[in-house]
């Protein structure tokens, strides 16, 4: 199957763009801020959270990064105007994290003060290992003048229960996702299981510890075995929400909205949805097949 997956990757980038953009488009809102109000409304519709992202990490750029932080600005002011059940997610490499580590802490500082000013929150993601202590800094940082913003961490990284019990004083807000970003094992486990297994303690730690926890995940053993410690916890629905990426197992995300449970989707959305889908299907080539198996509807 990992050989199918590659080659389906392969086949994809030397698409053309137009051609590509089939595959994108169902992990994609589209390529302006409209297109991702429309498609956060409809799922508010459902009763289905959004989380919202400019697309563009990366960049090389300081004046690319603040206009980055200016469209966080107008999406902010989007969700506000629109009456939107949403927020923003944001990758720290695309406001300038990789040119000035303190020029990226203003411009996020000004991002989660504006979301302070609209009552909403902003959430920093994880990226790949050569960012986390430099994002956890900022993550730290900024909490001494804001409470609303909150952190992801990785299942797959060994680091990740040494990193929740640091950060304990913060009692942060997190997202707890498996990881996508190709690492090394000597700092990441890559056996199904032992990742699964890691993800369940370090739920288990953020819930021992007070935190809220978006619990993000696809797989369905373990939204089997989060509903398990939600009920023995006897947790409330204020305490952890569900999440996944927009267009993926929209059948099971619809199930855990009708279970009565908060469901938030990814939305990611901008001009620079070419690079973010070759990258994803390069880092998480099963992510190819899922849009091979819904275009095609091979089985």
């Amino acid at each position: 199957m990992n050989i199918l997956n590659n080659l389906i990757v392969s086949v994809v980038k030397i698409l053309p763009k137009p051609v590509v953009f089939i595959f994108a488009k169902k992990y994609i809102a589209g390529t302006t801020l409209q297109h991702a109000v429309n498609v956060v409304k409809e799922l508010n519709k459902k009763g289905i959270l959004g989380t919202m992202d400019v697309l563009g990490e990366a960049i090389t750029k300081k004046s690319e990064a603040v206009a980055t932080k200016n469209e966080c600005f107008k999406v902010l002011n989007e969700i506000n105007s629109n009456n939107l059940n949403a927020n923003l997610s944001i990758k720290l490499t695309a406001l300038g994290l990789e040119i000035d580590e303190q020029f990226c802490y203003e411009l996020t500082k000004q991002i989660v003060a504006k979301a302070k000013e609209l009552n909403n929150f902003i959430r920093i993601d994880m990226e790949n290992s050569p960012f986390t202590d430099a994002t956890i800094d900022i993550y730290k940082k900024l909490r001494k003048d804001f409470d609303n913003v909150g952190l992801v961490l990785q299942a797959y990284m060994r680091r990740t229960l040494n990193d929740i019990e640091k950060l304990k004083e913060f009692k942060p807000n997190y997202r707890l996702c498996k990881g996508i970003y190709i690492e090394s094992e000597e700092i990441a486990y890559k056996g199904k299981e032992e990742i699964r297994e890691n993800y369940l303690k370090a739920l288990k730690k953020m819930f021992d510890l007070g935190s809220y926890v978006g619990i993000a995940t696809h797989d369905k053993y373990l939204i089997d075995e989060a509903y398990k410690i939600i009920k023995e916890r006897n947790l409330s629905t204020d305490q952890y929400e569900f999440q996944m990426l927009y267009g993926v197992t929209e059948n099971l995300r619809d199930q855990i909205n009708s279970d009565g449970n908060k469901i938030r989707v990814y939305v990611p959305y901008g001009e620079h949805w070419y690079p973010y889908s070759v990258r994803r299907m390069q880092e998480n080539p099963q992510v190819a097949r899922y849009v091979f198996n819904s275009i095609f509807k091979f089985n």
